[in-house]
């Protein structure tokens, strides 16, 4: 999905890289690139990117899979070409072989200007209202001719029968329907089995068995390009053997590591939460409770999750009841679905509360928060949730997309050192998500749209803390020392004598003199990567935190 995410309540948003165009683009392109190779081949996988010309601009988070939310509106003058249509760009610059169009229908009104003049539907009409499947314009326009793709166009499930989505152009005989997206531009149809309309088609001269034969030669030429006609098989024991690679595995392990965002950590900048050392962690009794839509589900949910926990740090104890914790890990995992929660006259709700779409019981959240001394929010941010009520009472937070139980544990115990950055815009609440612009990014609404925490963080595109002090690098090469990183004790005890300093300046908030011993730091680094005194791991991991720290303190 190349969708940008300009509406909290998309019940797609799960399926995007989040609200920042570059970001999203350079997703987009590292796929294409990384599945397809630099041209197709017997060991490439060809991609069909979506959904053109971006499904962000959802009026109310209503989705055109329903007929109340078939249209894109464009409020604000220039966003599809700013927002919406930069990773679609960047997909044909790496040549994806097709382009999936949404099933909506761009109109006219409310929408502000989009397009330069030339691809005008009409003198007073910048957009047919049809389908984007159906709609000339946007694919032979602005798709083929205006960005240079070559590709085919591969429909969304079902456009054609009475009962699909044929918005736009309901009025059409599903012959006519055939006709005038295949005179559009789209190539194959996705989701039907019925041909006879489309044969009808051709027989009755609607469509040219040459349109045909085009749309045809796109899927030949991909399965040659694929050895499909040579070989259609694969080994599956050299399958299973790629799944199973452990350098694979590794890469994805990190990825979860790297994809956890730190939004808070204490009620006050000084008082630090996370991480859990290991003199906390002997004392430490934790109470663990998932938060889901259903309740029978949660209860099985937070069985899992502490089990994992136990199993990923043995160190830690799990107790049962928030009246026995020390320590209380909130688990909060909210979920939308367009058919369940995308309803006529009823749009889908981001709020976190037991009597909204998410089913989260808020109010049980924030018993815990007062019952357990210390409590560790983990909010699944699979869409923009409005945490304005769970959130303060919270004493460290963090927000994950699906991520490994293994990995949480890595973060709150300082196993690994939390980099994530969050990809889209936490609005402050629910006066924010009504009065937001549905077809712009959360940081660019001309209003006060993100939630600010106690401590004065905007939960925004880009914004995510991280636990690097002069502490915690030192307990990082005391982890480094252990695992045989350093040629030799000296080594690591040189570098721990620098970050003493640094430790005791930090402490007297002394900016110019931290920075100064990390600059001394950072040089001692250097001359053990030259001597070879250090491994690359420890070397890399430590230069990124000096970096950090020094921008940090400037």
């Amino acid at each position: 999905m190349a969708d940008l995410l300009t509406e909290p309540r998309w019940t797609c948003t799960d399926g995007t890289f989040g609200e920042d165009p570059e970001l999203v683009s350079d997703m987009i392109a590292s796929i294409v690139e990384g599945f397809q190779g630099e041209e197709l081949g017997e060991n490439s996988v060809s991609l069909t990117i979506k959904h053109f010309a971006g499904g962000g601009p959802r009026l109310d988070g209503t989705d055109p899979h329903h007929e109340w939310g078939k249209t894109n509106e464009y409020p604000t003058e220039g966003s599809l070409y700013d927002y919406h249509l930069p990773p679609f760009i960047a997909a044909v610059e790496a040549g994806t072989t097709s382009i999936m169009p949404y099933y909506a229908m761009p109109v006219n009104e409310p929408s502000a200007i989009q397009l330069p003049d030339h691809l005008w539907y009409s003198e007073d009409q910048q957009f047919e209202e049809v389908a984007f499947a159906y709609n000339e314009g946007m694919l032979q326009g602005l798709l083929r001719d205006e960005l240079g793709f070559v590709g085919y166009v591969n429909s969304d499930t079902g456009i054609i029968s009475d009962g699909d989505r044929p918005w736009g152009v309901e009025h059409l005989t599903e012959p006519e329907r055939y006709a005038k997206a295949i005179t559009a531009g789209t190539n194959l149809f996705s989701g039907g089995t019925d041909v006879e309309p489309l044969l009808e088609a051709i027989h009755t001269g609607l469509v040219e068995e040459s349109a045909i034969d085009h749309s045809i030669s796109f899927l030949l030429t991909e399965m040659f390009e694929l050895g499909l006609f040579e070989n259609p098989y694969v080994d599956p024991e050299l399958a299973q053997q790629i799944a199973d690679e452990p350098d694979s595995q590794a890469l994805a392990d990190e990825a979860h590591r790297k994809s956890i965002v730190l939004l808070r950590n204490g009620r006050e900048t000084n008082t630090p939460v996370l991480p859990i050392t290991d003199n906390e962690v002997d004392d430490m009794k934790l109470y663990v409770e998932v938060f889901e839509k259903d309740e029978e589900d949660a209860a099985e949910a937070s069985e899992g999750l502490a089990t994992s926990i136990a199993l990923a740090d043995p160190s830690i104890e799990i107790v049962n009841s928030p009246e026995e914790a020390t320590y209380a890990l909130i688990s909060v995992m909210p979920s939308l679905s367009w058919r369940a929660d995308d309803t006529e006259d009823d749009p889908p709700s981001v709020e976190l509360k037991k009597d909204a779409d998410t089913g989260i019981d808020s109010e049980r959240i924030l018993e815990i928060q007062e019952t357990v001394d210390t409590n560790i929010l983990v909010v699944n941010m699979t869409n923009p949730w409005l945490i304005d009520e769970i959130e303060p009472g919270a004493d460290a937070v963090l927000a994950t997309f699906n991520t490994t139980p293994d990995a949480i544990v890595d973060v709150i115990r300082g196993n690994f050192n939390p980099t994530g950055k969050m990809p889209y815009t936490v609005p402050a609440d629910m006066e924010a998500v009504e009065n937001n612009a549905s077809d712009i990014p959360g940081y660019a609404e001309n209003f006060d749209y993100g939630y600010v925490n106690a401590v004065g963080d905007e939960y925004a595109l880009g914004f995510g803390l991280s636990y690097v002090s002069g502490k915690y690098m030192k307990e990082g090469i005391d982890r480094f020392e252990e695992d045989g990183e350093f040629a030799n004790h000296g080594a690591a005890s040189s570098l721990q004598a620098i970050l003493d300093s640094v430790e005791k300046f930090e402490e007297k908030d002394d900016a110019e003199k931290v920075i100064h011993h990390l600059e001394l730091f950072d040089d001692k680094l250097e001359q053990q990567k030259e001597k070879e005194s250090i491994s690359d791991t420890a070397y890399t991991e430590l230069k990124e935190s000096t970096t950090k720290l020094i921008e940090i303190w400037q």
